[in-house]
Parts: structure tokens; sequence; C-alpha cells
């Protein structure tokens, strides 16, 4: 489910440290971005953090919890999501270095990624021109 309006605010006003947060709709849960990143996910009001290699250790707390996961072919396919400890939302200076980690790691994904083709105009619905 999809992050409820009251739970993204306060996440809003949580992570406002770390830059302009923001919210989007997708695959029925919620995007967390900042800058143009997602660092993280909301699902049923839980927040889940963007883990990596380098990050890893720092969210060893968030390891006990199982990852943000979806079921393909029946099979379960664990995301590099890592549900943030619920005491975060009562501490919110760790909850900013958590976040943090989050988005440092979710721009070193996105680096590792190939850039997107972009499609011209010949390859514009397989048309020829």
């Amino acid at each position: 489910m999809v992050a409820s309006e009251g739970f993204a605010e306060f996440l809003r006003d949580l992570l406002a440290p770390i830059g302009r947060v923001a919210f989007r709709r997708m695959f029925g849960k919620t995007g967390v971005f900042c800058h143009g990143v997602m660092f993280g996910v909301v699902a049923d009001d839980t927040l889940y953090f963007r883990v990596d290699a380098n990050n890893r250790e720092t969210f060893s707390e968030a390891a006990s919890e199982p990852p943000l996961s979806y079921e393909k072919g029946g099979r379960s396919i664990d995301l590099s999501f890592w549900r943030a400890p619920e005491r975060l939302l009562d501490e919110p200076d760790e909850l900013v270095t958590w976040a943090r980690s989050a988005l440092a790691a979710a721009h070193r994904v996105a680096a590792e990624r190939p850039p997107k083709r972009r499609r011209g105009a010949s390859e514009h619905r397989g048309e020829a021109l």
C-alpha cells in the first residue's frame, strides 16, 4: 500500500535536512526521492532505505527484518531496501544520518547503471524514416 498523506508529510518534515524530499506512487508503494534519486520506499506506512555494499554495515540493525520484496514467477525477489527501525521516527538526527547514507547508496547505484538510451526519431515505434 502507498504511504498515507499524514505519514508522507511526517517524513517530509523529518527528512528536510537532507534536501527537498518528494514522494511518487509506484507499483502499489511510494518512492521517496531527493534531487530526483529514489533513496527510500514506503509500504504500508513503513519506511525502507536503499542499501548497497557500502552502507550495509551501517544498516546492520535493519538486517533483522526482511527486505522489501515482491513475488515473481513463484519466487520472492528481494529489493535493496531495508526496513528502517521504528525507533528512528523518534530520533530525527539519527534518521537523517540513515537517510543520508541511503541517498549516497542510491547515487552509487544510479552511477553504476548504464545510461538510458534515448530513442531517436527513426526508432519511434519502430518506424523507419
